[in-house]
């Protein structure tokens, strides 16, 4: 009855305590923005104290501003004036164009990187993984791919080829990149984030896989009391 009751508070305020980490981790981090500004025009000279939230403000504040900027005419000549500058620098442009194009890939509305978790065979047959699907290999792959086809095998199965990521747990940061072949996976109907929960938890939280209005906030808490 002791371990019970111990464990259902574990699983009450072990994710509260995480959460709490992890924002003031983050508001600590973005109020490192205020050393930007003007000494008299730090929190601490206007308002007698340190305020925490402030330089997060700012900081969005800054971006939202960045990105109505950017919309306009003049705020796409600028930004072409800038990538043109730091193309011209050996090792910036290097750093600054590959992080460019990841993050065009991943934060782009129309992307398609980290849209639909896979289901794949990996590291050997029978041996099966979750995945996401971050596009389609390129023609010159898809190509090779098609050539290297024993002889009476499917000529075009390169082109129904897609690139997937297989990231490891609990750390999901780091993975593996895969080439397969559409028809060698099986698309799931969970949703990324359902994914990748799974993934960090090692399969320990299991994805709900009831009707969204029939789904209760504290399902795991439950199942542990009972």
């Amino acid at each position: 009855m002791f371990r019970r009751y111990f464990i259902t508070g574990l699983l009450i305020w072990v994710p509260i305590g995480i959460t709490l980490w992890v924002l003031d981790l983050v508001i600590t981090t973005m109020d490192l923005s205020l050393s930007l500004l003007p000494q008299t025009w730090q929190p601490v000279a206007l308002l007698g104290r340190h305020v925490p939230g402030i330089g997060a403000l700012l900081t969005l504040l800054v971006i939202f501003v960045t990105g109505l900027l950017a919309t306009n005419f003049l705020g796409q000549r600028l930004v072409l004036l800038w990538e043109g500058l730091l193309s011209r620098i050996p090792i910036v442009r290097t750093i600054y164009s590959s992080v460019k194009q990841v993050s065009d890939t991943l934060l782009s509305p129309q992307g398609n990187a980290f849209r639909k978790a896979l289901l794949v065979q990996y590291p050997r047959e029978g041996s099966w993984t979750i995945g996401f699907m971050t596009g389609t290999p390129a023609d010159e792959v898809r190509r090779r791919v098609s050539q290297a086809q024993p002889a009476g095998a499917d000529a075009g199965a390169g082109a129904e080829m897609v690139s997937i990521y297989v990231p490891t747990t609990p750390n999901p940061t780091s993975g593996f990149f895969l080439m397969m072949r559409r028809e060698d996976t099986i698309e799931l109907d969970m949703s990324v984030d359902e994914a990748l929960k799974y993934i960090v938890s090692m399969g320990v939280v299991t994805p709900d896989t009831r009707p969204r209005g029939a789904r209760g906030p504290r399902t795991q808490i439950q199942a542990e009391i009972h």
